[in-house]
């Protein structure tokens, strides 16, 4: 696979430096008859035939050198034209270049001076010009390629790809990818994908991994399926009414990750995850809470209790979260996360291979991974859910994974790079086309279901 991937680049590489080559070709052809169209004017006008006798004055030499005097001073005047041109291009098109410390820098200043609502309504309108010069630019750069061999415009095509956005790729260029000629590997997007769920839900309501959402809904459908997790406070409590027990976790009761979220090992013994601290009484417990509703770090005073996770209950260590983005009856990614004494990230591919994704990178751990059956129980899960995403989290105990939540909509799923959105764009595809098809042939999701009606 990586040989073929370096022979078609290789490939590719080639094709360019022909296009180029040619095109640099054909460029000094009408420059030399544009020159020679030139002379043939001089040598016609009355002034050089007048001038007789005169134009065999002075030495050979001396003529042929201020000839290449000139034509090496001709050639500094082109290229610095040329430069000038480029450079007056791209001020048109990107504006000022500044680095994103930069322009958060800039945005923050403006926000101070009263002037950021101004700077953004003018922002929109230049930003949907400079796109739209691009797309024209790009666009109209590969019709000239259209009627050019296959291999040409194969390569002009996919090199023109990676500049556009699938709703910007013309229809002349989508065409060939009913050939196979193109490849659209670098249309599809994570997180365009989750930008649209979203959309689609307030066009049509509450999605299918929505109502999965709710933690009792969850726990229902889990419990349908077997799959372990922990015991649960029945109703919910203000922090003054909580009553505290040892081994238990006290958490938001509409929370998400860590904010609010409290270890109790004793009541000498408490840990904050979100903050990594420990405690040492009850009293310092619910000043903490009252702390994090004043802040706004937990919105409401609503908090509730469930059973202590621990990975290794003799040292006390919490149990690591086990993050599986599953794509329909697939694992795409896995996320470890170390929260306790300190946070460390790790991904994972269903394959057991680590990763960076451009999430979390400045956090990396060597983490201990999964097993094979835990991915296997992760895609046999997601494949009960009639939706093409949603991530099934867990906490890692001595004995197994206990299941947490589901989260169908990732906080910051916008920060993968460019390479881990776009393969988890095509994940995302697959696992919709599979769901159809699925659909078609009446699947009935018997366990959702019941869930759902429960």
């Amino acid at each position: 696979m990586a040989d073929d991937n370096k022979t078609k680049r290789t490939d590719s590489s080639l094709i360019k430096a022909l296009i180029q080559t040619e095109a640099e070709i054909d460029r000094a052809e009408l420059e030399k008859s544009q020159a020679d169209k030139r002379t043939r004017q001089i040598k016609s006008s009355k002034t050089y035939k007048s001038a007789g006798p005169l134009k065999n004055l002075g030495s050979k030499n001396r003529h042929q050198e201020e000839i290449r005097m000139l034509e090496a001073e001709l050639a500094a005047v082109k290229n610095e034209l040329r430069e000038t041109k480029e450079a007056l291009q791209q001020a048109r098109l990107d504006g000022v270049s500044m680095n994103s410390i930069k322009v958060q820098k800039s945005v923050r200043e403006m926000k101070n001076d009263a002037s950021l609502m101004n700077y953004i309504e003018k922002a929109v309108v230049r930003k949907q010009q400079h796109d739209k010069n691009y797309n024209d630019a790009l666009t109209y750069a590969g019709r000239l390629f259209m009627n050019e061999r296959d291999a040409y415009r194969r390569t002009v095509y996919e090199t023109l790809l990676q500049g556009l956005k699938i709703e910007d790729i013309p229809e002349f260029m989508m065409r060939e990818a009913f050939t196979d000629n193109v490849q659209l590997s670098h249309a599809a997007s994570f997180r365009a994908s989750l930008n649209m769920r979203i959309r689609q839900s307030q066009l049509f309501g509450t999605l299918p991994e929505y109502i999965l959402d709710d933690k009792k809904a969850a726990y229902e459908f889990m419990d349908k399926l077997n799959i372990r997790r922990p015991w649960t406070s029945e109703k919910s409590f203000k922090a003054d009414e909580l009553e505290i027990d040892p081994s238990t976790v006290v958490k938001p009761a509409d929370g998400a990750g860590a904010r609010g979220v409290y270890l109790i090992h004793d009541f000498s013994d408490i840990i904050d995850l979100k903050r990594a601290r420990k405690l040492d009484s009850k009293e310092a417990l619910r000043s903490s809470m009252k702390e994090d509703l004043d802040t706004g770090r937990v919105s409401e005073d609503d908090w509730m209790t469930e059973e202590l996770i621990l990975e290794d209950k003799e040292n006390k260590t919490p149990g690591s979260d086990i993050k599986f983005y599953c794509f329909y009856g697939k694992v795409g990614l896995v996320l470890e996360i170390n929260r306790y004494p300190e946070l460390k990230y790790c991904w994972w591919t269903a394959d057991g291979e680590r990763v960076r994704t451009g999430k979390y990178d400045n956090e990396p751990f060597l983490g201990e991974g999964v097993t094979p059956s835990e991915i296997e129980m992760a895609s046999k899960i997601s494949k009960e859910i009639p939706a093409p995403f949603i991530r099934i989290d867990f906490l890692k105990s001595e004995d197994g994974l206990v299941f947490g939540e589901f989260t169908p909509k990732p906080g910051n799923y916008d920060e993968f790079d460019k390479e881990t959105d776009q393969w988890m764009g095509d994940f995302f595809l697959e696992a919709e086309a599979r769901l159809t098809y699925d659909l078609i042939n009446h699947e009935a999701f018997t366990t959702y279901m019941e869930s759902r009606q429960g």
